[in-house]
């Protein structure tokens, strides 16, 4: 008999065993095509995700063949792509003339105008700011810029269209209508639609012509109306025929004046021989291409995928081939050698390894076509096409298909050596466990540790892949070892769990895989999750917030619109969510009368809050021989220095209440309580004595301040002209302070707090700016609204700000990646467990023999899942803390090579522990295992077959 014909025989014994005993194929079909499943949906997902450059311009552009933009520069030179352009010689000083576009446009060509204006218009709930964009949006161009949802596209004056986003927000829908508050033209909203290049725009769309003409046309007739400041206007155009907008076109509009986006010029770019801008700045051409870089901790959590998927089928084979060894052993009786029993197992992963790769390929696209708009909304774009690469999903499947089949090598091995009499007999037999298999394995550990850190500590991404599956490989071969241990746990435990962690313990073989695929599935979870809260603890350090936490500012624009501040602060306290007490705040200068909202160089004076030198006061960082400071400081070193006084104030930190650098505020004790957050009545004392509070120590010497202060005369300033005579005159005053503490490191954009009584006192000019309050929660859209109203029908003039808080709280790429790492931990958590507890049938059926009672059954099952998966769940979050742990030393040499570059840059690279999702996975994970192990499981055996 040939290789093939014994090949062949072995496949379709398989086959039929797997459509004999369904259950465990599914079982096992599933244990395969679940992380098949997550990387076909991840890979066409970031394939899609990642927009290409043709995408991106049609995304710009639309429909259109170039988009016209006036440089400000007259005749310039640009790069095909538009993105760089110089001027033709020196740079014009003075600011030109628009061009005229028309003129630069081909000949024949058709084109449509878009200009944007910031506004504000009435919601349902109040007033909202927006900004509002004049394009024919009807006109063909427009498609794939702005596709219409539902409705109609605007036709003439008073229609608009609407973004969802800005609907959703103000409460609308299709045929309300809204009012431009400057101008009080009235617009009925005929459509929503949506911008594909960013699902999350707040906009209003009108026909050009309909809203900034009639704004300006009000403006000039009457004053109290504000001046609109649109944005300069870009072009859509159009080429007649098919011929588009070439080479030539778009350098004939660089001589007008104008730079080009051309979809032409894209697709057919012109050699660098033809590009002016070329010749003349050779540089341009020499920039480095750079490929799509992908992240370290990706790149770590696909190398440990591929691991995942050997290990999440290996018990599924070990359980299957003991499930079937009965029929081996008849296949020994009939002559059949042991090859041919090793065979036959390996068919099994041949056979239930491909129909798993296509059954995970399969559904993980239909996965990713069904959830494409919720991933679309997460990553905040359309995708410009579902990208399948064929070639990357049979990888997939082939890498499905051959690890099925390594899985399924060590149950072959086990039951090729197993004598003919044990197979049908069902006895196991007793084998003494290797010694040289955990000693080996705590090697490998250590080593594959050792290189991830290396990795790590040198910045080399693939070494910390590398050693982070050396490791895990080691941790698998200790495995066995740590099963056994178990057994030792149970001793004075009640009798459900004592024979749980015994069986478990007996039956290494098969507890051993399935708590592997457990961790594997586990360590990526924690390896993403720890990393992720790493780096958004790194991105909060460096975040400089305008306020602080749980705390909204009222503000007024101008003189005027402070008279009007009672008011407001009534709208605020009726609105919002506020919770404690107001603190009124003033703006403090020097100088003569002028407007210090807008600070004015020449008319107004100037303050300083001079610095005393010496230790304690200069920061080592920002002082002469700074670099060679931080090239001998360590990380944690140079963190603990930025936060002393004489470092923390060297960041930019500015607020709604700075008017210059100085960051002086003139407020009362109820300052200290509704921004600092500061319950000092020692400070409180000294604002109602008359005494500044300082939060910045560094500035203080033996209790004192010193400001120097400019005050510049202004012939306008008739009211303070005695106060000021002659020219600018600079004087300088030292008083003393109370110094607060902690300080300034948690109050943003305030340096000291300076009593009314004391500015007047030092013949300083303040104006009052505004309230702030302590809230529950930060403003809605709708209490915004609200207030806006209030504040607009009062005469405006004024704007509450609150604190946003950092802007990047993570990549979608990991976000996704974590969405499928935690499927696959519940997956194989169920999945491993059942067939565990399918293996242990006999057993099972043995106990209620001897006169257990059924809930014996159902929690011994449930004990058992137990203990599988907390087991898995231990052991994955040891695994998954490495690869994080180096991907955050490669993280620390990038971010300590940056500081001995620039000093008063950030080194501070964290390693937070996710202790939510831990919890979450060692508590909830296995508990709910166990549970639905216990609820599934039957409490009376079913009739058995008798062995033997």
């Amino acid at each position: 008999m040939s290789v093939f014909t014994g090949w062949r025989a072995a496949l379709r014994i398989a086959r039929r065993d797997a459509l004999r005993a369904k259950g465990r194929s599914a079982l096992v079909v599933a244990m395969i095509a679940l992380p098949v499943l997550g990387v076909t949906a991840a890979d066409i997902t970031f394939r899609s995700a990642d927009l290409s450059p043709a995408e991106e311009l049609t995304a710009q552009l639309g429909s259109a063949d170039a988009l016209f933009n006036d440089a400000g520069m007259g005749p310039i030179q640009q790069m095909p792509d538009g993105n760089t352009y110089n001027p033709v010689g020196e740079m014009p000083g003075d600011e030109l003339p628009p061009i005229d576009m028309r003129a630069a446009f081909p000949k024949g060509a058709r084109a449509i105008s878009e200009q944007s204006v910031p506004g504000t218009v009435t919601t349902a709930y109040g007033i909202a700011s927006v900004e509002i964009i004049e394009l024919k949006t009807s006109d063909r161009m427009a498609r794939g810029k702005i596709d219409l949802l539902k409705g109609a596209f605007p036709r003439g004056t008073g229609e608009m269209v609407a973004t969802e986003p800005f609907l959703e927000s103000a409460g609308l829908r299709v045929g309300s209508d809204v009012t431009l508050t400057p101008a009080g033209q009235k617009y009925t909203i005929t459509g929503a639609v949506e911008l594909p290049a960013d699902l999350e725009a707040k906009v209003l769309y009108a026909d050009p012509g309909v809203v900034i003409a009639p704004w300006q046309k009000l403006a000039e007739a009457d004053k109290k109306v504000p001046e609109p400041h649109p944005g300069q206007p870009q072009w859509l155009v159009e080429a007649p025929g098919r011929a588009g907008v070439g080479w030539q076109d778009v350098l004939a509009a660089n001589k007008a004046g104008a730079v080009v986006s051309s979809r032409e010029v894209f697709e057919n770019p012109p050699a660098e021989s033809e590009i002016p801008l070329l010749k003349s700045n050779p540089d341009f051409g020499s920039a480095e291409s750079f490929g799509d870089d992908t992240d370290a901790a990706v790149v770590t959590v696909v190398a440990m995928a591929i691991l995942e998927i050997v290990l999440l089928a290996g018990p599924a084979f070990a359980v299957g081939a003991r499930r079937s060894r009965r029929q081996l052993g008849l296949l020994g009786t009939c002559g059949g050698d042991r090859s041919q029993i090793r065979a036959v197992v390996l068919g099994g992963g041949v056979v239930l390894g491909g129909a798993g790769a296509v059954a995970g390929v399969a559904v993980g696209l239909l996965l990713t076509v069904v959830f494409r708009p919720m991933i679309e909304g997460w990553a905040g774009h359309r995708f410009g096409s579902l990208v399948v690469r064929p070639t990357e999903l049979l990888v997939i499947a082939v890498l499905g298909l051959v690890t099925g089949l390594l899985a399924a090598l060590a149950p072959a091995i086990v039951a090729g050596r197993q004598s003919v009499l044990e197979s049908l007999t069902g006895r196991r037999g007793v084998r003494r466990s290797s010694r040289v298999l955990p000693v080996t394995g705590a090697c490998v550990l250590a080593l594959g540790a050792l290189i991830a850190v290396y990795g790590g500590t040198s910045g080399n991404s693939t070494l910390v892949a590398g050693g982070s599956v050396v490791a895990e490989i080691g941790l698998l071969a200790c495995i066995p070892v740590i099963v056994g241990l178990l057994g030792r746990l149970g001793r004075r435990l009640p009798l459900s769990p004592r024979m749980a962690l015994r069986d478990a313990a007996r039956n290494r073989g098969r507890t051993a895989p399935a708590v592997a695929a457990v961790m594997a599935a586990v360590a990526g979870s924690v390896a993403i999750a720890t990393y992720m809260a790493s780096s958004l603890a790194e991105s909060d350090y460096s975040y400089t917030p305008m306020l602080t936490e749980g705390t909204i500012s009222l503000a007024a624009g101008d003189a005027e619109a402070a008279e009007r501040l009672p008011a407001a602060r009534a709208a605020v306290e009726h609105t919002m969510a506020v919770t404690g007490g107001r603190a009124d705040v003033s703006r403090v200068w020097a100088g003569s009368d002028c407007n210090v909202y807008y600070e004015d160089e020449n008319s107004c004076g100037s303050m300083e809050l001079v610095k005393p030198t010496g230790k304690g006061h200069t920061c080592p960082l920002a002082d002469k021989g700074a670099k060679q400071l931080a090239a001998r400081l360590s990380a944690d070193e140079h963190r603990a220095m930025m936060r002393t006084p004489a470092c923390v104030d060297e960041r930019t930190s500015t607020s709604t209440f700075s008017t210059d650098s100085n960051n002086i505020v003139v407020a009362d004790a109820a300052f200290l309580d509704t921004y600092v957050k500061l319950h000092d009545p020692a400070a409180a004392a000294a604002l109602k004595a008359g005494t500044p509070v300082l939060l910045n120590e560094a500035y203080a010497k033996n209790g004192e301040v010193t400001l120097k202060a400019v005050h510049r005369y202004n012939p306008k300033d008739t009211k303070n002209i005695k106060l000021h005579p002659g020219p600018p005159r600079e004087t300088t005053h030292r008083f003393p302070v109370h110094v607060a503490k902690p300080g300034y490191a948690t109050t943003p954009g305030v340096r000291m707090i300076m009593p009314q009584a004391t500015a007047e006192r030092l013949g300083l000019h303040t104006e009052p700016y505004g309230s702030v309050y302590t809230v529950g929660h930060a403003p809605t859209d709708a209490e915004s609204q609200r207030v806006s109203a209030a504040i607009d029908q009062a005469g405006g003039g004024l704007w509450v700000q609150s604190e946003s808080g950092a802007a990047d709280r993570g990549s979608i790429i990991l976000l996704i990646l974590t969405l499928f790492a935690g499927v696959v931990t519940m997956g194989a958590a169920a999945i491993t467990t059942g067939l565990a507890k399918a293996d242990a049938e006999a057993d099972l059926t043995t106990l209620s023999a001897v006169g257990a009672p059924p809930r014996v059954r159902r929690s011994l099952s449930g004990f058992q899942c137990l203990v599988v998966a907390l087991t898995g769940v231990l052991l994955g979050t040891v695994a998954g803390l490495l690869p994080a742990v180096a991907l955050r030393l490669v993280d620390l040499r990038d971010a300590m090579a940056e500081m001995r570059i620039s000093p008063m840059e950030s080194a501070y690279t964290p390693i937070v522990v996710p202790w939510p999702t831990i919890g979450l996975l060692a508590v909830v994970v296995p508990l709910l295992a166990g549970v639905l192990a216990a609820l599934f499981s039957r409490s009376r055996p079913g009739l058995a077959r008798r062995a033997g």
